[in-house]
């Protein structure tokens, strides 16, 4: 489930999110005719979606994740209620009408799926990975999340406690992660440099450098 792909499966990987409105199928022939003619490649357009999936698109969880660390009354109201805690941030695009973020905690980690498609909130996360789409992940995150996230680099203790969330057209989750030791001093902006896309998701846990160090 690699993000890598050379330049000739560029088509068929992207496919635009396999969106088939009339722009996108305006956009992807344009694509094709620039390509074709050597004034775009294909790598380009690749590294342009990879920064807003990576990291342009998930600063806006990463906000939402920090003030959340900083301020425990706005931690409460998210948990309560997703939806109405990021209307404070007014982010721009959709796919948060119903938003619920999960809390890790030291005996529990929370992971998100579609099972169905690839409904995420596109609010908070920016634009889907590609793996999140692939019928691999969406398969054995349900039925083998522990050894599936330590395939992915995220190997947890035999006495966590796992719970997969399965996103849809009506609810679409968001994990907020554990704050990482060291981190104390940090400003919300700091904090929010350190938030990841794949934590949100659940499938990286975070740690400051300062850790990493020792």
């Amino acid at each position: 489930m690699a993000d890598k792909h050379e330049d000739h499966q560029h088509a068929q990987t992207h496919n635009h999110q396999h969106d088939t409105s009339p722009q996108a199928i305006r956009a992807e022939a344009l694509e094709a005719l620039l390509i074709e003619k050597g004034l775009l490649k294909a790598s380009e357009v690749d590294d342009v979606i990879v920064q807003y999936e990576e990291r342009v698109g998930p600063m806006n969880g990463a906000r939402v994740v920090a003030r959340a660390w900083k301020d425990p009354a706005f931690r409460e109201r998210l948990l309560a209620d997703g939806t109405a805690a990021i209307e404070e941030f007014s982010f721009e695009g959709g796919q948060t009408e119903k938003l619920v973020v999960v809390a890790n905690g030291p005996n529990i980690h929370h992971v998100v799926v579609c099972t169905l498609c690839s409904c995420y909130p596109w609010a908070v996360l920016g634009l889907p990975p590609k793996w999140y789409k692939d019928p691999a992940y969406r398969s054995r995150i349900v039925r083998e999340p522990r050894k599936l996230l330590g395939e992915m680099g995220l190997e947890l203790p035999a006495e966590t406690n796992i719970n997969v969330w399965d996103s849809s057209a009506e609810v679409r989750y968001m994990v907020l992660p554990e704050r990482p030791e060291g981190t104390e001093a940090l400003s919300e902006e700091e904090l929010a440099l350190i938030v990841t896309r794949d934590a949100m998701i659940g499938v990286a846990h975070l740690q400051h450098k300062a850790m990493e160090k020792r």
